[in-house]
């Protein structure tokens, strides 16, 4: 049974739509949602809290508000950048900056890490518990066959690592968790809206088909998955 729930990221496109279906399916649950800002449309049975993932103490606070009453037995990352305004994924090496570069990963793989530091001990270690975060296929080294996104790539190929280190330091202390990136797809966001021109037809999804997805791959893992990289299919995406 699910207890508590954290999800990091809530005023996202996939953040909001985790947060509708945790509240449908575990109505008596805690659920607590940060973001940097309040989202527009809340739900009665939700917690919301602002957020500012580039201050560690503002994280660890958050970690603390999360599990004030119980164990974490959920937590969600949905945090992440691939573009916005003048920042552009990089078509060549000319495109390629120190300052844009070093943004990325701060937000791409130093922010997820950041949480998990905090947010990892308070996890639930008498039952299964789960923490996952938003990864990508373009992170994948071996799938790697167009090149490019330089910034991208690297961020989410660095976080798939991270989620691997974790999930062999939290073995030791918790038999119990399970750490895991996912692939949500190309789903209909912000973050996606440049891109959708070149993706294949029926494969844009809504962020509510994507997370309903991903629930069914969560629910069906075990301890020996943790450590890998999963897509909205159930399938494990190679590093």
């Amino acid at each position: 049974m699910v207890n508590n729930i954290a999800i990091l990221g809530g005023s996202g496109a996939i953040g909001r739509a985790f947060t509708k279906h945790f509240s449908f399916l575990y109505s008596n649950a805690t659920i607590n949602v940060f973001s940097r800002q309040k989202p527009e449309k809340v739900l009665p049975n939700v917690k919301y809290h602002i957020i500012n993932y580039h201050d560690e103490v503002s994280i660890n606070e958050s970690s603390f508000i999360a599990s004030k009453k119980d164990p974490l037995d959920m937590v969600i990352v949905t945090t992440g950048i691939l573009h916005d305004g003048e920042l552009m994924p990089e078509k060549s090496l000319k495109d390629l900056s120190k300052e844009k570069f070093q943004r990325i990963f701060e937000v791409n793989t130093v922010v997820p890490l950041l949480i998990a530091k905090h947010f990892l001990p308070k996890m639930n270690r008498e039952k299964k518990s789960i923490f996952a975060a938003l990864s990508a296929r373009v992170g994948s080294i071996s799938d790697n066959q167009l090149g490019g996104w330089y910034s991208y790539r690297s961020s989410k190929a660095a976080l798939n690592m991270v989620i691997k280190n974790l999930a062999i330091e939290i073995s030791r202390s918790n038999k119990n968790a399970i750490i895991v990136g996912l692939h949500p797809g190309t789903v209909d966001s912000n973050l996606s809206k440049p891109f959708q021109g070149n993706v294949p037809h029926g494969k844009l999804f809504t962020p509510e088909y994507s997370t309903q997805k991903l629930l069914e791959v969560l629910s069906s893992l075990t301890s020996k998955q943790s450590g890998k990289c999963f897509a909205w299919d159930g399938k494990e995406i190679l590093p």
